[in-house]
């Protein structure tokens, strides 16, 4: 699943694939907001962490879960 994340005060949004659900992902951001967390913790695919401050959050955009096809479609 793609993540897309606007920081304030910033350009550039930051973008990335997940392999966790967007379930997850949406509970993991309402439950750094709602415990006043100063950061968000996110992994991506390849093993990367992305630390994101939960103060300087524009928006969270989550996309769809299935996975892109390759080929054509007959």
């Amino acid at each position: 699943m793609e993540i897309r994340i606007g920081i304030v005060n910033t350009g550039r949004e930051l973008s990335f694939e997940t392999a966790a659900t967007a379930d997850e992902i949406r509970g993991k951001i309402a439950a750094a907001l709602e415990q006043s967390s100063t950061h968000l913790d996110l992994a991506d695919v390849k093993g990367n962490s992305y630390i994101v401050p939960t103060a300087h959050l524009a928006y969270v955009e989550l996309g769809t879960e299935e996975s892109r096809r390759v080929g054509f479609v007959a």
